[in-house]
């Protein structure tokens, strides 16, 4: 009677590749932002800054309070982006630590 080794199982990648996008996403937030207002505001003559709300129609509507606010958004980037960095690092460390400890684990079962 032979034992039979169950299937390696395989390496959960799909869960660091979510992580990942969440803390891309987090990170990048302001700069999509910032964007976004951009290229609604250039796409339609609007003026946008930080000193005041400006009319801005687009599309038969005033988009100049929103466009405004997601604006300001941008500031954000200077809490997202360290932050998002260091949360980088720290899914980076625990990606290195699960990946030895995993094959340390597969090649004792494969023993």
């Amino acid at each position: 009677m032979s034992r039979e080794q169950p299937a390696p199982k395989k390496f959960p990648w799909a869960i660091y590749w979510l992580i990942l996008a969440a803390i891309l996403l987090f990170a990048l937030w302001p700069v999509f932002s910032v964007t976004f207002v951009s290229l609604v505001a250039d796409a339609n003559g609007c003026r946008v800054d930080e000193g005041s709300v400006h009319p801005c129609m687009v599309l038969g509507s005033d988009w100049g309070e929103l466009l405004y606010g997601m604006g300001m958004m941008g500031w954000f980037m200077l809490a997202t982006i360290p932050i998002g960095l260091f949360a980088l690092g720290g899914w980076l460390v625990a990606l290195i630590a699960h990946r030895i400890a995993w094959r340390r684990n597969a090649r004792r079962q494969g023993s």
